[in-house]
């Protein structure tokens, strides 16, 4: 493959050109209630090629590798056409290496029934925990990528990955009440990541049955407790997106408030993106630009002072390459995008933080959210009212909105939890490319005046 790729760079009137090749081994498996969805294998090969001349890109995929430098010519007189549109590459040095994942139980090596068979047991448990639950999903994916990079300034990477997710939700219904709640599990390391999860599925079926006596929250303003799930998904969503150096170059005002220097919070706040973490859905060794991963401070004691990059955002902005450049598949471009982000510890114990709070809102993880420029609005999975420094009570139609700034500055406590969740079949979406595998995660945090709304 390496003598194929560089011989097919050679020779070709660009300032720079690139070839990714991709050969991928999928596994999908979903059940909805007792009936099978899905339950198929897929094998693909394909790949791109991207080129730069006078500024201009070129990109060009196909699933056909043999005429691989044909490919070439075609993306480098596309490049031509465009023109100067601006392209700049920050400097690397050129890197030849071979990556092989870390595998405990590869879930290439277990056989589809049996697969099937596993989340059969998981389904069941949750379908036969109460006559309260109307339905469960179950979903499950496996993937094995073996990756081959090589430029035109002299890099040859070969990285091998795998990733392995499932999620488990389950509807319980009481006359017009439903309520659905869910957990994901997977990993980097193999198949033994979805492995022994019958506990945590009966949970989720649990707690599902127990929403449908939770009272709706009254709206209102309170201080908030965040556990580890949703706060991380606060950062990720309502933060991370706008640390995304083509977000910020493209968006005047994102410029304007996304100065590095700027406070943005108490110094006990420190806020990360590191693909270097070892075993995280969001961790690689290399970018798809062949850029080694980075622990990038994006808020460091409250200041902001890093955001993401690919090679080009940071020859743009003058600025390092942070590692961050990755594409979906061969079908497309790598664009910025996080990795593992999260907030890292702080000093304060869970019991410490409510302590002091006699009216507030215990919020565990998210259902999702919108997000809006600096504006996001967050529904928790689950939430309990803290009442005289106590747990007290289930609530649900829990719903967190605000600025994203005036919250980071509101935050006035830091757990010493840090729990990092990136498992399950989706992802995070951007320009058209989802699901792209990532973690988020936090401590347990702290927020005073946080608007909820209820009912």
């Amino acid at each position: 493959m390496r003598n194929l790729m560089e011989s097919a760079l050679k020779g070709h009137d660009a300032d720079y050109v690139e070839i990714r090749i991709e050969d991928h081994e999928r596994t999908r498996i979903s059940l909805r209630g007792r009936q099978v969805d899905e339950l198929s294998t897929s094998h693909s090969v394909g790949g791109c090629v991207r080129a730069l001349v006078n500024g201009g890109w070129g990109f060009v995929s196909f699933n056909n590798i043999e005429n691989l430098r044909d490919h070439v010519r075609l993306a480098v007189s596309q490049a031509r056409l465009v023109g100067n549109s601006g392209g700049v590459l920050a400097p690397v040095e050129p890197v030849v290496d071979l990556v092989m994942p870390e595998l405990i139980k590869d879930p290439r090596g277990i056989s589809l029934a049996d697969k099937k068979a596993l989340l059969e047991e998981y389904n069941n448990i949750m379908l036969g925990y109460s006559p309260k639950v109307q339905t469960t999903g179950v979903a499950y994916v496996d993937r094995y990528t073996k990756k081959y990079f090589a430029t035109s300034e002299g890099t040859f990477i070969e990285q091998q990955h795998c990733d392995v997710g499932a999620s488990f939700t389950t509807y319980a219904k009481d006359g017009d009440n439903v309520q659905q709640m869910f957990t994901t599990a997977g990993g980097i390391t193999g198949f033994q990541s979805v492995e022994g999860l019958h506990e945590d599925v009966e949970s989720v079926a649990r707690r599902a049955v127990e929403c449908l006596d939770a009272k709706p929250v009254k709206g209102g303003q309170y201080t908030v407790i965040l556990d580890p799930g949703l706060a991380g998904v606060f950062v990720h969503e309502a933060f991370g997106h706008l640390s995304e150096s083509d977000f910020i170059y493209e968006n005047e005002r994102m410029r304007e408030i996304m100065v590095l220097g700027r406070e943005f919070g108490a110094p006990i706040l420190n806020i990360v993106d590191s693909a270097a973490l070892p075993g995280e859905r969001g961790s690689y060794k290399y970018d798809d630009e062949g850029v080694p991963s980075t622990k990038t401070y994006l808020i460091k004691d409250g200041i902001l002072v890093g955001r993401l990059h690919s090679r080009e955002t940071a020859g743009k902005l003058n600025e390092a390459p942070t590692g961050n450049a990755r594409a979906m598949d061969y079908r497309h471009r790598p664009i910025v995008r996080m990795t593992n982000t999260y907030i890292e510890n702080g000093t304060s114990r869970f019991e410490d933080m409510i302590s002091d709070i006699d009216e507030g809102i215990y919020a565990i993880d998210a259902y999702g959210g919108q997000t809006t420029m600096e504006m996001f609005t967050f529904s928790s999975r689950e939430a309990f009212m803290i009442r005289k420094g106590k747990i007290a009570e289930r609530v649900r139609d829990v719903v967190l909105t605000g600025n994203v700034f005036d919250t980071l500055k509101n935050i006035e406590a830091i757990g010493n939890d840090l729990k990092i969740s990136g498992g399950g079949t989706g992802g995070c979406g951007k320009g058209g490319q989802w699901p792209l595998p990532v973690s988020d995660g936090s401590p347990h945090i702290r927020i005073r005046n946080v608007v909820v709304g209820g009912r």
